[in-house]
């Protein structure tokens, strides 16, 4: 029930990371010269299930490398404005700190909803309206608050900043940054649809994919916005510098952005299995089933007279995980005395936490209801 956190590696993961592992372990330097194709077949399933072009696609090692790539890489200057809001996580707050700090823009932080159960799409799209202002030029969201468990109501929201940036002229727009952590692998989308300039997301959670990958979507308007920050290693890049040239203008700028150095390939290059694994499942399946398993886990957690659930009954502001309170416990104990009881579930990483239950299409109606006796009698032992 921890999908939030790490997910485990599914057999044909786990096979493509042994496979690569021997490959690396008995040549190095022929395998790792074949990382190019590796990559091109990464690209090519990523972008099968994101949706958009392979050339759109930047690979990383996280969400919180993926957020400097682009944070760090945005074009600003005196004057500009950060927007960002008061739910999002340690690791977007920080970086987008540091690159005011470094850059000259000012900063500001707007609140979407004020308690998280009762949060309303319609009043997070007009939040979101009132608080982008006329120095705005970077906002960065995040899709699905993990320590609340709200879904916000993202296309809505890019609809709300295009319309802000019909009326302006290009070098003003508004730049939307969506860290999509815990949406990818439990939504059914297609990202060019979204109306966001940038989707930057960790792998390794409900998508099953390998520990340390991540990928960053951007439009064209997005990485025209953003430079590179450190020297690429992929192939498109290399190759003009090779003979001589200077890359810009040869390679996508994506590929200019895409980080290098020697990363754990063999977990990079297995990404391509994560993809396929779900796209076999079925995108629009997979959603379905999670749906199913939170609404079934929130309607459970809600019987038990001790729990304050923070997550919002809608389904439209909902997604993959159930966070909530223990009346007079602290998260750190009921979540020991769950995996005590083998249920393992996750506490959010907040000044206010809480437990998490965040289950996936490996789960099943029946562990949700282990999960939810197992929370009983750990406020039954608590107790006494």
């Amino acid at each position: 029930m921890a999908l939030s956190m790490l997910a485990p590696h599914p057999r044909p993961v786990r096979e493509a990371i042994e496979r690569h592992r021997r490959a690396l372990d008995r040549n190095p330097a022929l395998h790792f010269h074949e990382r190019d194709g590796q990559v091109r077949q990464v690209l090519d399933s990523a972008a099968a299930y994101l949706g958009g072009r392979p050339d759109s696609l930047a690979l990383t090692e996280s969400t919180t490398a993926g957020l400097a790539v682009v944070c760090a890489g945005m074009r600003l200057e005196p004057g500009d404005e950060i927007l960002s809001t008061d739910h999002e996580h340690y690791a977007a707050t920080e970086i987008l700190r540091f690159k005011a700090a470094a850059s000259g823009a000012s900063r500001r932080v707007i609140a979407l909803y004020e308690h998280a159960p009762d949060a309303d799409a319609d009043r997070i799209v007009e939040a979101v309206a009132r608080g982008i202002g006329e120095r705005t030029r970077l906002f960065v969201v995040t899709w699905v608050h993990s320590g609340t468990g709200v879904k916000l109501p993202l296309a809505a929201i890019g609809e709300a900043v295009a319309a802000v940036n019909a009326a302006r002229p290009a070098d003003r727009q508004v730049v939307l940054c969506v860290d999509a952590v815990h949406a990818l692998g439990v939504e059914d989308f297609d990202v060019t649809a979204l109306g966001c300039d940038f989707f930057v997301a960790g792998c390794h959670k409900w998508l099953f994919g390998p520990r340390g990958t991540g990928v960053v979507w951007g439009s064209d308007r997005g990485w025209s916005r953003v430079a590179p920050v450190t020297t690429s290693f992929d192939v498109e890049v290399f190759w003009p510098w090779y003979l001589g040239r200077t890359p810009d203008g040869e390679a996508p700028p994506a590929r200019m952005c895409s980080p290098g150095g020697f990363p754990a390939y063999e977990h990079r290059w297995a990404l391509h299995e994560a993809f396929r694994f779900q796209l076999a499942l079925g995108k629009a399946q997979v959603a379905e089933r999670i749906a199913e398993l939170t609404t079934y886990c929130r309607r459970r957690l809600a019987e038990v007279p001790q729990v304050r659930i923070r997550t919002p009954e809608s389904a439209r502001l909902r997604a993959g995980m159930v966070c909530f309170d223990v009346a007079g416990r602290d998260p750190a104990d009921v979540v020991a005395g769950l995996e005590r009881r083998r249920v393992m579930a996750g506490q959010t990483p907040y000044r206010s936490s809480a437990v998490r239950y965040a289950p996936g299409v490996l789960n099943t109606a029946d562990d949700i209801d282990r999960a939810v006796d197992a929370l009983r009698q750990v406020i039954g032992e608590g107790a006494r």
